[in-house]
């Protein structure tokens, strides 16, 4: 094995005690309403709304638990489910409320914190997400949650004549917002590939790779592999849009290399999820996967007299926020672990892929030193000295990014992490290439 990580039991060991940690530390999370956001001393910030995706994000965590086998998970796996069901459903105008009080009636709904907010794609990806996990996972009520969820999806969400997702509505979906964005493109992908995998329709496949191609192959690629986050309703990029708002949350000026990291993931999941089915591959998906993995890497990681990512840059590739985000370096650590996992499965020797093992083996040993403050603890942001910061948001809202980073490196690229889990694939992630002779041991669900 030499000075490899993946397989090493020690290793192993440390991955699996991080995820219970992760797992233990979200339980208080839990509200009557759904799952709330935890501040800075681990407790549920009141001063916060319950959101839905952070929502369906503990949803989706707990059922990855459930899955694995983890006593307790299943109970605040169901708490989400039917939060999602009954809490945060806007029964009158259809889809989810995007934040609601931290209190249910005695039907179980919740009140919104404004009923005419605005509807928008990056949250109900999260509830494809967390319902297809939690019918992989067998939960009750999860598969009547994904066919609600579909069902808006379809009718609202999907554009058809782009091959893209609207980024949001009005509370009754009517006024489609001026303004189009990769990263509620890029979890439309990450929920597709799941429901692809838990009701066997290729259609979300098919999807999937429409989006891909568009952001990867013609988008990424255009740019020298950084990738613009903003575009006109017709998909056209707006590279200048908010210059003046660098550090924001969800839509930050210039290119996001954890972005880029993390399409590299979703890129190479993506072909894995084709050639299991049998359907063709484009060509370019390896080598696109990997030019973006090498941007983001050579663009942000250690590029200001420090270790750590920085958050963004501009498009000619330098540092504009240079805080640390800890989800930067959990989609580092899955998308060096997929890269490795999707080269092997092609047939490149151990040798080939020594350069995604030394990557994955910096940035665990960062993620340790600097944002693990204790077990199943993990800082949301550091400053460009490593010092915890709070420039974009305080607390740490939940545990998805952390938790895939201890789960990833343990699974096949294809099928998606619930269903991996459910078929037995934990620590299994041989995936030949071609695969079409698999036969998975628990799907279609829906059939």
């Amino acid at each position: 094995m030499g000075l490899g990580w993946f397989g090493a039991p020690e290793h192993t060991r440390w991955l699996a005690a991080e995820t219970h940690a992760l797992l233990a530390y979200a339980r208080a999370a839990r509200v009557p309403s759904g799952f709330g956001w935890i501040g800075q001393d681990g407790v549920v910030d009141r001063d916060h709304p319950v959101e839905l995706w952070i929502t369906g994000r503990m949803t989706f965590a707990f059922s990855l638990g459930a899955l694995l086998g983890i006593p307790g998970c299943r109970r605040y796996a169901d708490h989400g489910v039917r939060a999602l069901r009954m809490a945060m459903r806007d029964t009158e105008n259809g889809g989810w409320y995007s934040a609601v009080g931290h209190q249910v009636d005695a039907s179980g709904r919740a009140t919104p914190v404004d009923p005419l907010a605005r509807k928008e794609c990056y949250q109900h990806a999260f509830v494809m997400l967390a319902a297809a996990t939690a019918a992989a996972a067998d939960r009750p009520g999860a598969t009547e949650l994904l066919g609600d969820v579909i069902e808006v999806v379809n009718r609202y969400w999907w554009d058809e004549a782009h091959g893209m997702p609207v980024e949001s509505y009005a509370a009754d979906f009517t006024d489609p917002e001026d303004y189009r964005g990769i990263n509620a493109a890029m979890h439309t992908v990450e929920a597709y590939l799941a429901v692809a995998d838990v009701t066997g329709d290729t259609l979300w496949l098919r999807r999937a790779l429409r989006m891909v191609d568009f952001a990867v192959n013609r988008q990424a690629r255009a740019h020298d592999w950084r990738l613009p986050e903003h575009y006109t309703p017709a998909w056209r990029p707006r590279l200048d849009y908010n210059e003046d708002a660098p550090a924001h949350p969800f839509r930050p000026y210039g290119a996001t290399p954890g972005h880029g990291l993390e399409w590299a993931r979703l890129t190479v999941q993506a072909r894995a999820g084709l050639i299991g089915r049998g359907m063709s591959a484009p060509d370019w998906m390896l080598p696109a996967a990997e030019e973006l993995f090498e941007r983001a890497r050579t663009d942000a990681w250690r590029v200001d007299g420090g270790p750590g990512f920085v958050y963004t840059t501009d498009f000619e590739g330098t540092p504009v926020v240079h805080e640390r985000m800890h989800w930067v370096v959990c989609e580092g650590v899955c998308a060096a672990a997929a890269l490795r996992r999707a080269l092997l499965d092609d047939g490149h020797g151990e040798i080939e892929v020594e350069h995604y093992e030394h990557c994955y083996r910096s940035w665990v040993d960062y993620a340790e030193e600097y944002l693990i403050s204790a077990p199943g603890v993990w800082t949301h942001e550091l400053d460009q000295a490593n010092r915890p910061s709070t420039r974009t948001w305080a607390g740490h809202p939940d545990v998805y990014h952390a938790l895939q980073a201890t789960l990833v490196p343990r699974l096949p690229v294809w099928p998606a992490a619930g269903q991996a889990i459910a078929e037995g694939r934990l620590d299994d992630p041989v995936s030949p290439i071609p695969v079409t002779a698999q036969r998975a041991r628990r799907r279609g669900l829906f059939r």
